[in-house]
């Protein structure tokens, strides 16, 4: 390779400055015209060839470096002699089928989509047989259209006839710079709609292959079908300017990703600054993809996990790819990124190997936040099933013990009534006493079973059970709740047992003569607030059963604050996210 591209460079230059003198003594093509036309074809050979050297493996070089050789051998048809004249007649357009081909394999290199495949085997063959065709019928006796070709003939004629020469040339411009260069930019433009994000950014030197081409193609139709000196004098250059950028715009976006392994270095650096929890946006940033996700592989649980410890699931949805890291064989972590990063497999080895220890770091790290997310799962569990457990309790002193020693009660009574007056006073007495103890324990039964867990907060929300709360609290209490709906049971239960644990120590300990209860959902959080006016210094610890609370409310991922104001009092505050 050290030997071929040198070689083909020069067989370049050598060829342009042949084809800038056919055109000038031959064709008698003004020299600055003649000289763009050449220049045109160089750049595709000077971006080919770069592109070969900096992406072998990558055929948009060999495309470009191709189209740009057709272009040059393009001008051998006006030379003065019968065979250059016929074969470079006869593949003469072959250059613009190139550059249809290069534009619709970028940056790939390879043409993925049928219907571009498709166009590009009829482009190939139109440029191909329609110029055959005219070879067939001429004879050297007329023009070709507007240019002069010379006295000779084709020496693939079969019967001269400039009329028919005449139609096949006008129907090859038709044909291919209508027909054909309309529907090579209506796939560009589909192409690029229809791209990632990322990839569409990429894409963007297509929109300037489809003016490029789109110019090309009003430049011949002006030329051949409406007046010559308007296509000559102001089109020509506009085309020349589009084809002139084109190559170098293909060149640059192949060559841009071996650019950004170079600046993996910098990325060496900056990961030596980035926290775990940055690790994504730094990676996204070095791959030009900010739909990067990450995940990392937990070998214990046999699981990917995002940064925050929670379970994901790598497989690729659609318009997605994964990209696997590992160490030593092992996985380490699994990158889900766009679809387009596939065709720039060393850059993702080269981001992957400079990040490796950063992604152990944050597989370290997230390993530690699954372990924490289990604790915070645990722990509502544990909450959920100490709320079930309450709640069967209740139900048992309801529907059980107190409902039978209601019915000892009734029996009682019903012996008073059946005895009448002539029951002896003792035994009237002793059966009196009997009922009374009765419901002194169905009253005592129902405390408790209010304590354990209120039927009113299952039955009728939390703003219900807070009143009834309230009633009974032997202080004057101030209940202030609206529109606060039902709840997930859990988050109303925590609620209410923190009020009730509140209520608690204000009545043995705080000495106060008011309390307000507020409740409320603000942005997905129940905010419930106790506050009283007595002497203050409740703290969260020495068995007042707030710290009990704060783990419940914590388990719910929310917050207990309790503040003593230096004016008295204290204030009780929770936090619980309730959803929207």
């Amino acid at each position: 390779m050290r030997v071929v591209r040198p070689a083909v460079a020069a067989g370049g230059v050598a060829l342009g400055v042949l084809a800038y003198r056919v055109q000038v003594d031959n064709l008698h093509s003004p020299s600055m015209r003649a000289l763009a036309t050449v220049a045109v074809a160089w750049a595709f050979l000077v971006s080919g060839l770069v592109a070969w050297t900096r992406r072998p493996q990558n055929r948009m070089g060999l495309l470009l470096t191709a189209a740009g050789f057709a272009l040059l051998l393009r001008q051998f048809r006006y030379s003065h002699s019968s065979l250059p004249f016929t074969l470079f007649f006869a593949v003469g357009d072959l250059g613009y089928a190139l550059v249809g081909h290069a534009a619709l394999a970028y940056p790939a290199g390879k043409v993925t989509g049928r219907p571009e495949r498709t166009f590009v085997r009829i482009g190939y063959a139109a440029v191909l047989l329609l110029p055959l065709a005219v070879l067939f019928f001429y004879d050297g006796s007329k023009r070709l259209l507007f240019f002069d070709f010379g006295p000779h003939r084709s020496l693939l004629l079969v019967y001269g006839s400039s009329t028919t020469v005449e139609v096949l040339q006008k129907s090859l411009t038709v044909v291919f710079y209508g027909v054909i260069a309309a529907l090579f930019v209506v796939l560009l433009v589909r192409k690029f709609l229809l791209a990632t994000p990322r990839l569409r950014r990429k894409l963007a030197p297509l929109m300037l292959a489809a003016a490029a081409i789109a110019l090309r193609a009003i430049f011949e139709s002006v030329f051949n079908f409406v007046s010559v000196p308007v296509a000559t004098d102001y089109l020509f250059w506009w085309q020349v300017g589009a084809f002139l950028l084109l190559p170098l715009a293909l060149a640059g976006g192949v060559v841009r990703a071996r650019l950004r392994q170079a600046t993996v270095g910098d990325l060496v650096v900056e990961l030596e600054q980035t926290p775990p929890q940055g690790l994504r946006d730094a990676l996204a940033r070095a791959l030009g993809d900010a739909t990067l996700e990450a995940a990392f592989w937990l070998p214990e649980r046999r699981e990917f996990v995002d940064a925050g410890g929670r379970r994901v699931d790598v497989s690729p949805g659609p318009g997605r790819a994964l990209t696997p890291l590992e160490v030593d064989g092992e996985p380490l972590a699994a990158l889900i990124h766009d679809p387009s990063l596939l065709d720039e497999p060393r850059l993702i080895r080269a981001v992957g190997a400079a990040a490796r220890l950063a992604l152990q770091n944050a597989r370290l790290h997230a390993q530690v936040s699954a372990q924490l997310v289990s604790v915070k799962e645990s722990r509502a569990r544990i909450v959920a099933a100490a709320d079930e457990e309450r709640r069967r309790i209740e139900r048992d002193i309801h529907d059980g013990a107190q409902q039978r020693l209601v019915a000892l009660a009734l029996e009682l009574r019903s012996v008073q009534r059946q005895l009448g007056r002539q029951v002896d006073p003792e035994l009237e007495a002793l059966l009196e006493s009997a009922v009374g103890q009765l419901q002194s324990a169905v009253e005592e039964l129902r405390e408790l079973a209010r304590g354990v867990h209120p039927a009113i907060l299952t039955e009728d929300g939390l703003g219900a059970a807070l009143e009834s709360l309230a009633d009974r609290t032997p202080l004057p209490v101030l209940v202030e709740e609206s529109g606060l709906g039902r709840m997930p049971p859990e988050v109303e239960a925590t609620a209410y047992f923190v009020v009730c644990e509140a209520l608690a120590n204000i009545v043995k300990h705080a000495c106060a003569s008011s309390v307000r209860v507020t409740a409320a959902r603000r942005n997905g959080t129940l905010v419930i607030e106790v506050v009283d006016d007595g002497v203050g210094g409740a703290r969260p610890t020495g068995g007042s059963g707030l710290r009990g609370l704060a783990d419940r409310v914590e388990a719910l991922s929310g917050r207990l604050t309790i503040e003593n104001p230096a004016s008295g009092g204290t204030r009780v505050l929770g936090e619980i996210p309730c959803g929207s």
